[in-house]
């Protein structure tokens, strides 16, 4: 007959059960596979695939520029006259777009303008023309996603300091990255609050949720050391995580409401954050994602963002582990299982890569 287990006796038994985390099993699926032995890491992979296999636009509303909004439908870009809203896309919470309300009010929901990502981009730059649309935002749209559709794109990766600093030296493409990234809910003062840091600096925030995650919250040990036992030595026989599950939003993490947080809830916690705002109020604008490492059982980080290099669309990107800096620094074994909050390492490999595009 099934026993009823209490957190308090799990956490007693789990002490030995840990020990096998020294075993053969459990250090396969965390130390090894890194190409020690046998296997790869990030530096190795040919990534270009994973990518962009997925990365592609959302199917929100881009933005709300000069009084108009640019819409994205099935491939199309649309110009649609203003109704008076301040909303950048489907499902925000805020614009964050530099929208002028005066502007909108009275221009309707006409379709005015209908571009495609396979039209030449000087057909969508007489639109940006014709309509004084600043910065060209159409003719980006189409020249991105059109290039990133073709697979004529040239992926840069390194380390996050490097991914900040190369997006800063070249022109960055805000209404792309509006197009891929889709969905936006956390509440900006809230992430300031939790990150110390402006959210439209994405490098501050990134660098400042290591130190939120720590105070707030915490790496779940308890519920890994009761994966890792139903995992590694009953086998699945028992739901042991069930105990050491509570809430993961935000709220509920700042109300002490929060027992701690796996991989994959840090991982979308960064990403609310990073993209908290409109691309268009960042100083670097981000799309976020997630990486699964299958071999490992993990999830960690993918940060990109678009810029134009003498005419070429390039997709810088980087990776980020809170996992890493949130629960093995602490426990003084960086030099074990990683590098700390950078992920662009040896100590990391990618099985798949996807974004979080709904909410």
């Amino acid at each position: 007959m099934e026993r009823d287990l209490t957190r308090r006796q799990l956490l007693a038994g789990l002490a030995g059960g840990g020990a096998v985390l020294g075993g053969g099993r459990a250090v396969d699926n965390v130390l090894l596979g890194y190409d020690r032995f046998t296997g790869t890491n990030l530096v190795r992979q040919d990534l270009d695939p994973l990518v962009s296999a997925e990365l592609r636009p959302s199917g929100t509303d881009v933005a709300t520029v000069d009084g108009y909004r640019i819409e994205h439908r099935d491939g199309r870009f649309s110009l649609v006259g203003g109704d008076g809203r301040d909303d950048a896309s489907d499902g925000d919470d805020s614009s964050g777009d530099g929208s002028d309300d005066e502007a909108d009010e009275g221009r309707g929901d006409d379709v005015l303008a209908t571009v495609s990502s396979t039209d030449d981009p000087t057909a969508a730059a007489d639109v940006d023309r014709e309509y004084d649309l600043e910065d060209g935002p159409l003719e980006q749209l189409v020249a991105d996603i059109g290039a990133l559709e073709s697979g004529d794109v040239r992926f840069v990766y390194d380390s996050y300091p490097a991914f900040f600093e190369f997006v800063r030296e070249h022109e960055s493409r805000p209404y792309t990255v509006a197009a891929l990234r889709g969905y936006r809910t956390a509440d900006p003062d809230r992430i300031e609050a939790f990150s110390g840091a402006d959210p439209a600096d994405p490098e501050a925030v990134a660098e400042g949720l290591v130190d939120g995650f720590r105070e707030y919250s915490s790496y779940d040990i308890p519920r890994y050391v009761a994966g890792s036992v139903e995992d590694n030595v009953i086998l699945g026989a028992y739901d042991l995580r069930q105990h050491f599950e509570s809430d993961t939003d935000y709220e509920a993490i700042v109300a002490g409401e929060n027992t701690g947080l796996f991989c994959y809830e840090l991982t979308r916690r960064s990403v609310d954050a990073l993209q908290a705002v409109h691309p268009l109020e960042q100083t670097v604008p981000v799309v976020g994602g997630y990486v699964k490492d299958t071999r490992h059982k993990h999830v960690y980080t993918i940060l990109t963002s678009v810029v134009d290099v003498d005419g070429e669309t390039v997709i810088p990107v980087t990776f980020l582990d809170y996992t890493h800096s949130t629960a093995y620094d602490d426990l003084r074994v960086r030099w074990v299982m990683g590098e700390g909050l950078d992920a662009y390492d040896r100590r990391h490999r990618a099985t798949s890569i996807d974004w979080y595009q709904f909410a």
